[in-house]
């Protein structure tokens, strides 16, 4: 067009632009840019905005803040694209800042600073700036957009109650029937420990509507609850409607045989992933089976893969080998896992704890002080447990040992009487995840104040009988919380619902739905 010796205009400018922005050419889009520095098209606004979202999506933020700050007019499109900009890079003050200073917001200002918030792990302000746009005072209303952006919030803080008011809104300004809304609705069902309401948000959507992604929402539900048979039967309906699966498919696929115990299930579907889907297995699908194979004591077979993957194993993979390697007690394979882990990722203590647990268990006395020095000399911190559970909307959280809830004595004394009441139902402690180093009256002492026990001591205090709990912890729930789990549900008549950072516990009338393979 220049060789012809055409000019853009402020029509032309912004598909380029936008051109540019969506290949990451950032070098081209400034190209352009000094063009239209040259016609004097700069500051008009349709291409002052365009510059602005192409920096933006390019990473280059400075260079759209400062044209943003030149531009003598600015429209809402230039305010959000730069709120967006910033809240994915995790820039959270200055977006706030900027939406703080709009004075015509509009729903794409709103759905762009809620779902920064999700993305950025901040569910409890995005759910509370999705409330006010609730409000009848508000004069702008959530749409399909925001809807999506905020469902991931409730399934981030497991907030059951809240997804259930934002499900109900959805449906009475009827946004419900969109097959991205029901996918989206059905993934938070799951992710809050609802995989009945989960499944009914997936039949509700028409079969030819059912896209890749609602038919892989379905079936990680089904493998992070443990229903590994149902993963399976999921898939091959997948199959059978003509639906291509992709990587992300396997890893929900594999997980679920992995936490079932599906082990020669998961090994064939493994195999066929390239050789009939044509789906190059990634290193979470390695990861699936390198868990799938520990779990069931392969351990040798586990280690094999690892050797034989394409890419270089990280810290999940080598993680699984490690607790497989501890569940087994094979501490050869544990060290080499370990050895790994301590470089991969130095900061994470759970990786020394667990290996010099395995010494301790074998009297290598030497090794578990060795591992000790370690940890202080690299200034390794161990992560706090940290458990919440949500009664009449609000979450309530606990970290491990903090006795600093306003109902912290009533807390203690049904936890001082628990260990009593569980032991004469058979309930032995398990305390092999406690320091070696403290007598066993210390070490029991230690598990009650467990955040997960915590967390259900509260629930069984503030909810009436038959209520259902719903926990979450942000780590493995530990041997003794889970055996501890199933003899109160037993005791107290309750389904106890604990999602930890791997999957979901179902307990009820003193077992668990993962059949202890955990």
């Amino acid at each position: 067009m220049h060789l012809l010796g055409l000019k853009g205009d402020c029509f032309t400018y912004p598909f380029v632009l936008k051109s540019c922005a969506d290949l990451a050419r950032v070098g081209l889009g400034k190209c352009v840019h000094g063009l239209s520095l040259r016609t004097g098209l700069e500051f008009d606004m349709y291409v002052g905005t365009s510059l602005i979202a192409m920096y933006v999506k390019c990473g280059e933020l400075s260079d759209a803040h400062k044209l943003f700050n030149e531009m003598p007019v600015r429209d809402v499109s230039s305010w959000n694209a730069l709120i967006a900009g910033h809240m994915k890079d995790g820039k959270i003050s200055v977006a706030e800042d900027l939406f703080g200073k709009m004075s015509n917001r509009n729903i794409v200002s709103w759905t762009a600073i809620i779902s920064g918030y999700t993305q950025n792990g901040l569910a409890d302000r995005a759910l509370g700036l999705f409330d006010e746009m609730l409000q009848e005072d508000s004069e702008v209303k959530p749409n399909w957009v925001t809807i999506m952006s905020v469902l991931p919030a409730c399934a981030h803080s497991a907030a059951l109650e809240c997804g259930r008011r934002i499900h109900k809104y959805a449906s009475e300004i009827g946004l419900d029937f969109h097959s991205s809304v029901e996918t989206a609705l059905a993934a938070m069902y799951a992710r809050c420990g609802s995989l009945v309401d989960a499944r009914s948000c997936f039949d509700r959507i028409r079969q030819n509507e059912k896209s890749l992604v609602t038919w892989n929402t379905m079936i990680t539900a089904y493998a992070s609850h443990g229903h590994g048979p149902e993963a399976v039967s999921t898939f091959e309906d997948m199959i059978r409607d003509g639906i291509q699966p992709d990587a992300i498919t396997f890893t929900g696929l594999l997980s679920g045989c992995s936490h079932s115990g599906l082990v020669d299930i998961g090994l064939k579907y493994f195999d066929c992933m390239s050789k009939v889907y044509f789906v190059e297995p990634k290193h979470e699908n390695y990861a699936c089976v390198v868990d799938l194979l520990g779990r069931a004591g392969r351990l040798v077979e586990a280690y094999d893969l690892i050797s034989q993957m394409p890419m270089q194993a990280g810290p999940s993979i080598w993680g699984s080998l490690l607790a497989a390697s501890r569940s087994h007690r094979n501490l050869e394979i544990a060290e080499i896992a370990a050895r790994k882990l301590f470089v991969l990722e130095p900061d994470n203590s759970g990786n020394y704890v667990l290996l010099s647990n395995m010494y301790a268990d074998v009297g290598m006395w030497e090794e578990v002080n060795n591992l000790r020095t370690l940890l202080k000399l690299q200034c390794v911190k161990k992560s706090p447990g940290c458990s919440w559970i949500e009664i009449n909307g609000k979450a309530h959280l606990f970290l491990g040992g903090d006795l600093s809830h306003p109902q912290a004595k009533e807390i203690c004394a049904l936890l001082e009487a628990l260990p009593e009441k569980i032991k004469a139902a058979g309930y032995i402690p398990d305390t092999n995840a406690v320091l070696h180093d403290v007598s066993e009256e210390e070490k029991e002492q230690n598990l009650t104040t467990h955040s997960e026990k915590l967390a259900i001591a509260f629930g069984l205090l503030n909810t009436g009988h038959g209520t259902v709990l719903r926990v979450t912890k942000n780590l493995r729930i530990c041997g003794d919380c889970h055996t501890a789990t199933k003899f109160i549900s037993k005791i107290y008549g309750r389904e106890i619902i604990v999602r930890d950072i791997n999957r979901f516990h179902h307990f009820k009338d003193g077992s668990c739905s993962c059949g202890d393979y955990w």
